[in-house]
């Protein structure tokens, strides 16, 4: 979902929480909003989490080296 994701839901859930004053029977339209913006910041905070656990990452570069070479021939006179 990412950092995009959790910015949505943190919109809409606000959306729903303090915009709407439409009643719906059996839904409180406030309540889904709250946790809609909950699961919204949580979803922002793995994001950031995992974000700078992947830019932590060390890499190593392996070179090997091959020396099948023959030494150059004597010159000859």
């Amino acid at each position: 979902m990412g950092i995009g994701g959790g910015i949505f839901l943190i919109v809409v859930g606000a959306i729903l929480a303090f915009a709407v004053d439409d009643a719906v029977e059996g839904v409180d339209l406030a309540m889904i909003g709250y946790i809609c913006m909950g699961a919204g910041v949580l979803t922002l905070i793995i994001a950031l989490v995992v974000n700078t656990q992947r830019s932590n990452t060390s890499h190593r570069e392996v070179i090997e080296r091959h020396d099948d070479r023959r030494p150059p021939a004597p010159p000859t006179y």
